[in-house]
């Protein structure tokens, strides 16, 4: 459940300027885009699918390659593909009855290193 400012109970006030609470709050994630961001995220909280990024990351590769490399049957690999897919991190190249699978652009790559730093940092605490 969300709390609007009005429902908002703190016994002290934080902010020194409500409007720009509400100017935040205006530009938050909602809706569709908000679903699809969360969509992405569920779809990486699947390690067998992060292990298919990964394996992308290096370069272009048929199912039986990303097959091999990760420790699956083709079939298996190949369903991970296909959600990957409708989500717009990987996409196919079609040659003849081969397909080749690579990341769908260069916010993957980014995403998948930037994830990869913030979780090898040391803990600050």
């Amino acid at each position: 459940m969300y709390l609007s400012t009005m429902d908002a109970t703190c016994a002290e006030f934080h902010a020194s300027d409500p409007a720009a609470l509400e100017r935040i709050k205006e530009r938050l994630l909602t809706g569709p885009l908000l679903e699809s961001v969360a969509e992405v995220f569920k779809l990486l909280g699947d390690p067998t699918r992060v292990r298919l990024l990964d394996a992308l990351s290096h370069g272009e590769r048929c199912v039986c390659d990303l097959a091999t490399l990760v420790g699956l049957s083709e079939s298996a690999v190949s369903h991970q593909l296909r959600l990957l897919r409708a989500a717009r991190l990987v996409r196919a190249r079609r040659t003849g009855r081969m397909a080749f699978y690579s990341l769908d652009d260069h916010h993957v790559i980014g995403l998948l290193n930037d994830t990869r730093k913030h979780v090898a940092e040391p803990d600050p605490s």
